[in-house]
């Protein structure tokens, strides 16, 4: 049961706020913000997703620079409250198209009357864009592509020798284009999120891969649509899952641990050929999630030193390899690294022609920041740091700096080698041939490299 929900900018501004049960205080957006805007507790930097303050239960995720809030006097799940507001920042941007400050002031009364078919009373009703549809009315206003930040190579769909910004899957899904006509199209996004620790002397200590099949679908009637996986894919590390669902070639040379599926997706041919056949729901789901531990290469190789360079001196050496093709770029690259709580000061040297790197020393968290706007496959990168002590090292430096983290994102990669080998769209007629869009992103869960 929520008693109140609002969403505020960056800056703490107000930009949609709901009271449903007038349980709590009208100022609790400004004491949520002051509390997650400079958290001290339990020596962390940012605040959890769920605390309490006075007796007042927040809890909150932060989705494109915004804070959905949610606050509760009374025992909640909190994994179902964020789950709800996850969704409903979903909801939001397939009804907008956009996520952002601007959009949402732009499309106030249609994200009010969403508000109010989502949440009755403090208690969650749908978040289903599809049912949604029979009950709010208004059109959306359509925020200029154009006014939107510039966008990365990873915001590129790919269809063999065609590319599109990312910008066309930032339409709503019941605004009419200029013309009265919808543009047929559907993308598909491949997302897999990577953790990998390397011990000391750069071997793989433990590798996971947490991957989605994203679908958002722009096509008029909801036709049917058949989506391949590789044929050589196994589910279950024995080759048959729990779900039993067996490989039609033995162990494949992709073998996920377990996956689950979207209720509308169909397997009854999935086990014969690995196709998933589906009427894609309005808006943006998950087709399918999926872990795997089967050993892979990582993207990236990561090595760190730390030497003593005096009584009260030490010398940090970070090196990264990328070792991917060299038609592929990563980018918004960020290595950090914890040194010893009496480091003083730090002086930065990197590689001689470096552009496009920045370092910093963060001295309220005593840590050493490197960013890379990006990498290209094969390419290696040093950077060497000179830390200054308050007082003389005793014992073993290495156990008290590291680990090393980083974060990253590469666009049109993927490292568990699952493939979309075509997808399929059930014919209204012989001239109905919609665009088709894929795109597989690998981002960074848990990448550490040990001291």
């Amino acid at each position: 049961m929520i008693s109140q929900f609002f969403v505020l900018s960056q800056r703490g501004d107000n930009i949609v706020f709901r009271d449903y049960r007038g349980e709590v205080a009208k100022g609790s957006a400004e004491i949520f913000f002051r509390k997650v805007k400079f958290w001290k507790e339990d020596e962390a930097e940012e605040a959890p997703p769920v605390f309490n303050v006075d007796g007042v239960n927040y809890i909150h995720v932060k989705v494109a620079g915004l804070f959905f809030v949610a606050t509760s006097r009374v025992n909640m799940p909190p994994s179902l409250v964020l789950e709800l507001l996850q969704r409903i920042a979903r909801v939001t941007k397939d009804y907008l198209g956009v996520l952002n400050e601007d959009s949402i002031r732009k499309n106030f009364v249609l994200v009010y009357e969403l508000l109010d078919e989502v949440i009755d009373f403090g208690y969650p009703q749908t978040t289903s864009t599809e049912v949604l549809k029979s009950y709010v009315f208004n059109e959306p206003i359509v925020v200029d592509a154009g006014r939107l930040p510039p966008l990365g190579p990873a915001a590129i769909f790919m269809q063999g020798t065609k590319r599109m910004p990312g910008t066309a899957v930032t339409k709503s899904v019941v605004a009419t284009e200029p013309g009265g006509k919808k543009r047929e199209e559907i993308f598909v996004d491949i997302i897999e999120k990577i953790s990998v620790t390397f011990s000391s002397s750069g071997y793989i200590l433990t590798s996971e891969i947490d991957g989605t099949i994203q679908m958002k679908s722009y096509l008029t009637g909801n036709p049917e649509i058949r989506l391949a996986l590789n044929e050589d894919l196994s589910i279950g590390r024995n080759g048959s899952s729990l779900y039993d669902y067996r490989s039609s070639s033995g162990s494949g040379t992709v073998i996920l641990d377990d996956c689950n599926f979207h209720e509308s997706v169909h397997l009854e041919s999935f086990d014969v050929d690995r196709t998933l056949s589906l009427i894609p729901p309005d808006g943006e789901f998950a087709v399918m999630n999926y872990r795997m531990t089967q050993e892979f290469k990582p993207p990236f190789r990561v090595t760190a030193l730390i030497e003593e360079a005096g009584s009260s001196r030490a010398e940090v050496i970070l090196k990264i390899r990328a070792d991917f093709s060299p038609n592929v770029t990563a980018n918004t690259i960020t290595v950090q690294m914890p040194v010893p709580s009496y480091t003083m000061r730090a002086s930065f040297e990197l590689e001689a022609g470096a552009t496009g790197q920045t370092t910093d020393f963060k001295e309220g968290s005593r840590r050493l920041e490197w960013n890379l706007k990006k990498i290209v496959g094969g390419a290696e990168h040093t950077l060497r740091a000179k830390l200054t002590f308050s007082q003389e090292i005793h014992g073993n430096i290495a156990k008290e700096a590291g680990p090393v983290n980083m974060n990253f994102t590469i666009p049109m990669y993927n490292a568990s080698k699952l493939q979309v080998r075509y997808l399929q769209i059930a014919k209204k007629s012989k001239t109905y041939n919609p665009y088709r869009w894929v795109r597989y992103v690998t981002q960074a869960n848990s990448y550490v490299a040990r001291l």
